[in-house]
């Protein structure tokens, strides 16, 4: 398998799934800076012109809580996803938040002109991106975090997830201080094997 990622993405949590599950891959960068995602070479991996993306056998699949579904379901023995239903929902409900309203917000400051051309409006939206995340911190320390991990003592597929979108809120202007369990989650996942794998691989 192929993972095409840019660093400091959210691809990274594709990678560190896919050593949690002890499953090959090679690792492809992409340049974000340089628009290597908008050119037709990499549009025809995926027309969405986004990462990750992950080149399988069977074809291309993007989107990463797809991406990370089908990941636990290459390696049932990982144990990457609970097997109770309620507890596989609320992993769920996590990515979900992640996907529709953190990463959005994320993107606001960093991607605005997905949404905008107006100078104007792109300072906007990025002043306004310190607030968003910071609501996004407070609801995650409050309402997401019940142990160590999203799912309390038990590793999942939203914690590579997770640690993605935590590891964006200093750089949001976001000061961890007031986030003791998002700082607690932080160091528990900068101890495992999978995240040290990613960060000497330089792709966060």
């Amino acid at each position: 398998m192929k993972l095409y990622y840019a660093r400091g993405t959210v691809a990274a949590a594709v990678g560190i799934a896919l050593h949690e599950a002890g499953l090959a891959f090679e690792a492809v960068p992409l340049d974000f800076k340089a628009d290597e995602q908008t050119r037709a070479p990499y549009r025809a991996i995926n027309p969405k012109g986004r990462v990750p993306a992950l080149v399988t056998g069977r074809g291309v699949l993007t989107e990463t809580g797809a991406i990370l579904e089908h990941v636990a379901d290459l390696a049932p023995g990982a144990g990457l996803r609970p097997e109770d239903a309620f507890e596989a929902a609320t992993m769920r409900a996590a990515m979900y938040y992640l996907a529709s309203t953190m990463h959005v917000n994320h993107a606001h400051g960093r991607r605005g002109r997905r949404w905008a051309d107006a100078e104007s409006s792109l300072a906007d939206m990025r002043a306004r991106t310190v607030h968003t995340m910071t609501e996004s911190a407070q609801f995650v320390e409050a309402h997401m975090l019940r142990g160590p991990f999203v799912l309390g003592a038990a590793f999942s597929l939203a914690d590579p997830y997770l640690w993605v979108a935590t590891g964006w809120l200093e750089g949001d202007g976001v000061a961890l201080g007031p986030f003791p369990k998002i700082r607690a989650f932080r160091e528990v996942m900068a101890a495992r094997p999978s995240v040290a794998r990613i960060i000497a691989d330089g792709m966060i």
